[in-house]
């Protein structure tokens, strides 16, 4: 009779026990080119997708984010400033949804686009 006691309260506290696990937050990705930049507003709008198939996705950006630039390729990423993004740089973000709108969490410069920058 102990033992199934001592069993049951084993089985019972064991989830309490745990340590709790936080959830991953939720992230996506977008590869594409900057379409605009508001330094001061901490916002990139970024154009993305083939064909018919384009949208663009606007991005708050918190001072703290890391921003680099692949330099042509190179395997070395340089830290670079918000404001160093320009129209036409081609880009990787990484970011998740929050309710005030999709905040990125890296952002990486990997080129820029010659062709159709205004």
């Amino acid at each position: 009779m102990h033992r199934v006691t001592l069993i049951s309260l084993l089985l019972l506290s064991a989830p309490l026990s745990l340590p709790a696990q936080q959830p991953a937050a939720p992230h996506d990705s977008v590869r594409g080119a900057v379409r605009a930049v508001d330094p001061r507003g901490r916002t990139l709008d970024v154009s993305t997708g083939v064909g018919m198939a384009l949208r663009v996705v606007r991005l708050q950006v918190p001072a703290a984010v890391p921003i680099t630039d692949r330099k042509g390729g190179q395997g070395v990423a340089a830290p670079i400033q918000l404001a160093e993004l320009k129209p036409g740089d081609v880009i990787r973000v990484a970011f998740g949804g929050r309710p005030t709108g999709f905040v990125a969490y890296t952002i990486e410069r990997l080129g820029r686009m010659e062709a159709g920058v205004p």
